[in-house]
């Protein structure tokens, strides 16, 4: 089983990736992990990153193109993946199908966390970060034991400046650009599932679940 998590900033997308990679039994996939672990470990591709971040400008598609590439070259993702963070755009996306074409793979599951623009600024405005693990907490929805206290390295805990309200308006409107031909690729390919993740991540993850047990069960799938 093959599934991509689509969603704005504040969806959940990484939550409900880690807990459904869990359930099913396959790994998680985040080019977001992907890109700070050649970082960290300064692989070649780690490097060519760190070269346009020390500038302050994006990494460019095809370098972490390239990253996506060595992470499907790895065993575990024979019986399918979780993925989230990718593809952003359509550029993106027909990347992907191309790199899964090349083993012989494809999507079987597009689910976009639909999301309103008062719940995901709540909980993006609330959303505080550890400074050293990156664990995530929230003020009101999941609060650290110790206020600005990590509960897992001791660390500070600290706002993101784009989890800023204005900025977080920013970045929706964005995001709604760069999607929409995204969202009709996956429509037309009759992969696109839209569920709301207004509601409590609990129930969310029963939703996504259903939908991937529906696909496995189905006869006429390929």
């Amino acid at each position: 089983m093959r599934i991509i998590l689509l969603g704005p900033p504040g969806a959940g997308k990484g939550t409900q990736a880690k807990i459904l990679a869990e359930k099913l039994n396959l790994p998680h996939i985040s080019t977001g992990d992907i890109l700070r672990q050649n970082v960290k470990e300064a692989t070649a591709l780690g490097l060519q990153a760190r070269a346009f971040m020390d500038r302050g400008d994006l990494v460019p598609d095809e370098l972490v193109a390239k990253m996506l590439m060595h992470r499907f070259e790895q065993p575990d993702i024979k019986e399918g993946f979780i993925l989230d963070g990718y593809p952003r755009n359509l550029v993106q996306a027909k990347t992907l199908d191309g790199i899964l074409q090349k083993k012989n793979m494809g999507v079987d599951l597009v689910v976009y966390l639909d999301t309103s623009e008062p719940v995901i600024i709540q909980r993006l405005t609330g959303r505080l970060v550890c400074s050293k693990c990156g664990a995530n907490f929230h003020i009101k929805n999941m609060p650290p034991k110790r206020d600005a206290v990590c509960d897992y390295c001791g660390d500070r805990l600290y706002q993101r400046s784009d989890d800023k309200e204005e900025t977080v308006r920013k970045r929706l409107e964005v995001y709604r650009k760069e999607t929409a031909s995204l969202i009709q690729y996956y429509q037309e390919m009759q992969k696109l599932h839209r569920l709301s993740a207004d509601e409590d991540a609990e129930v969310v993850l029963k939703s996504i679940i259903g939908l991937a047990a529906g696909i496995q069960d189905d006869p006429f799938k390929e």
